[in-house]
């Protein structure tokens, strides 16, 4: 182990029989990590480690990779399955828990308690209401759909872009989705979030272009990839008003530096990529990574 692991994923690898070691600050020690690589079976990573050809070739005995979330960009894909290394990963054991943090969000963004706590005006402080109002998704995976169900529920409008989704399936019609080409749902969405994954296709994909689409005092969400979205093209949407605020909870880079132009604005927030981390949410990811990742090493030493 090379990062943060949940209780219930340690208990089962201590009672696995296997023997572990579990080092959730290792990922800060690259040279350590190279050292020890070399003698693991397996490696069960987050986010911060980065498990490319050059490390995979280090570790001549590895036999599985447990991913801790559902993103992948961190993982070569290629070099794992040139040597036949199986990845073991947890796709929608968080999804409510981000689902429930683009609502919070939403909230933030309509609501903002923490502003009307400091006093003013009361008729200024009263915020709007989320009904009636349109929620734009890109992206309609797991969390997408989960948000959109809990969206729907408070009364909003939602349409989605996902190009790999079409309007008959039984999915989309269930959860009363209007699915949408990109350029029509950034001029239509009131609130924009970021479900998509970071490929060399989606990268920069809420480009300065994008942004200027985007219907004046609209509000950004983004708890998928940093690198979705054009920092700079953001930082000047909302100096110049154009987007009326941003949620952020991941950047590029990540942790986004104390002194990026994006942290001195009242209308954007950036949390430390927690939406998924709730104790709920870590205990399934933990759990079914460990058990996968055991199952691989049982199967291969029966």
């Amino acid at each position: 182990m090379g990062e943060e692991l949940d209780p219930r994923g340690l208990e089962l690898l201590a009672s696995s029989g296997f023997p572990y070691r579990y080092e959730p600050e290792l990922w800060r020690d690259f040279q350590r990590l190279l050292r020890e690589v070399e003698e693991a079976t397996a490696i069960i990573v987050r986010n911060r480690i980065h498990l490319g050809a050059d490390l995979l070739r280090r570790a001549p005995r590895l036999r599985v990779v447990g991913r801790l979330g559902s993103g992948l960009d961190n993982v070569d894909l290629e070099a794992l399955r040139a040597q036949g290394i199986p990845l073991v990963h947890a796709p929608g054991a968080n999804a409510t828990a981000v689902a429930e943090y683009v609502l919070a969000a939403l909230f933030h963004l309509a609501r903002n308690l923490a502003r009307a706590a400091q006093g003013g005006e009361r008729l200024a402080l009263g915020g709007f209401e989320l009904m009636g109002k349109t929620l734009g998704l890109v992206g309609l995976g797991e969390v997408g759909l989960r948000v959109a169900v809990r969206a729907r529920a408070l009364g909003m409008r939602v349409l989605a872009y996902d190009p790999a989704r079409r309007p008959w399936e039984a999915a989309v019609e269930a959860v009363g989705v209007e699915l949408r080409p990109f350029a029509e749902l950034l001029a239509e969405a009131d609130f924009l979030s970021l479900h998509a994954p970071l490929t060399r296709e989606t990268r920069g994909l809420l480009s300065g272009w994008a942004l200027r689409q985007m219907r004046r005092g609209a509000f950004l969400v983004n708890t998928a990839r940093g690198g979705l979205v054009d920092h700079g093209a953001l930082f000047e949407a909302l100096r110049e008003g154009h987007l009326a605020g941003a949620v952020l909870d991941v950047t590029d880079p990540e942790p986004l530096p104390e002194d990026h132009p994006l942290r001195a604005l009242s209308n954007c927030l950036i949390t430390p990529h927690v939406a998924g981390l709730t104790r709920e949410a870590q205990g399934r990811v933990g759990e079914r990574v460990v058990r996968g990742v055991l199952e691989v090493l049982h199967a291969g030493s029966s």
